[in-house]
């Protein structure tokens, strides 16, 4: 019996670019819902975490060469964020690369999370990224779906310390 490859989906067209001061604003608008932030506390984060969050992607971009890029659609509209950054945390993968992304409600479904990540993939291993990891929420059926596209591997399960949830690290050598 031979394996057959399974059918590949198109990806959308996708454009990654460094956080602007206004995309905090944007970013904010976008996972402004409940069920964006299932997986990340429940609750809307204030307006003030999304403008530190969008000055540290682009001191990444200057440092590193990669961050959590705005991530754009084929028109230009902004639909969330993807890319990389060193593991921002005590707990977990300390002096690892993180790839991650977040959309916005509406661009759920589409095929922009994978195609994003692996946008994601190439520049990080053009920066001399050997490997990164990914986090996520065991209940995140989506993101884990995207890691297996990415062809990561699950290499621990684990007590999520804030959530107390079970969550998973995945890994992906490039």
């Amino acid at each position: 019996m031979t394996k057959q490859a399974l059918p590949t989906k198109t990806l959308p067209a996708v454009h990654l670019r460094v956080p602007t001061h206004e995309d905090a604003f944007v970013w904010h608008r976008l996972f402004d819902d409940p069920d964006v932030m299932e997986f990340f506390g429940g609750a809307s984060s204030e307006l003030s975490e999304y403008e530190e969050l969008t000055a540290r992607q682009r001191r990444h971009d200057a440092e590193l060469g990669f961050c959590f890029w705005t991530l754009l659609d084929a028109d230009g509209e902004p639909i969330g964020f993807t890319g990389a950054q060193p593991w921002p945390h005590e707990w977990g993968p300390k002096g690892e690369i993180e790839i991650g992304w977040r959309l916005g409600r509406a661009a759920w479904g589409k095929g922009y999370a994978t195609a994003a990540a692996q946008a994601t993939l190439d520049r990080v291993r053009a920066a001399g990224v050997r490997d990164v990891v990914a986090m996520v929420d065991a209940r995140n059926e989506r993101s884990v779906a995207v890691t297996r596209r990415l062809g990561m591997e699950l290499a621990e399960t684990f007590t999520a310390p804030v959530s107390k949830r079970e969550a998973y690290r995945f890994r992906l050598a490039l």
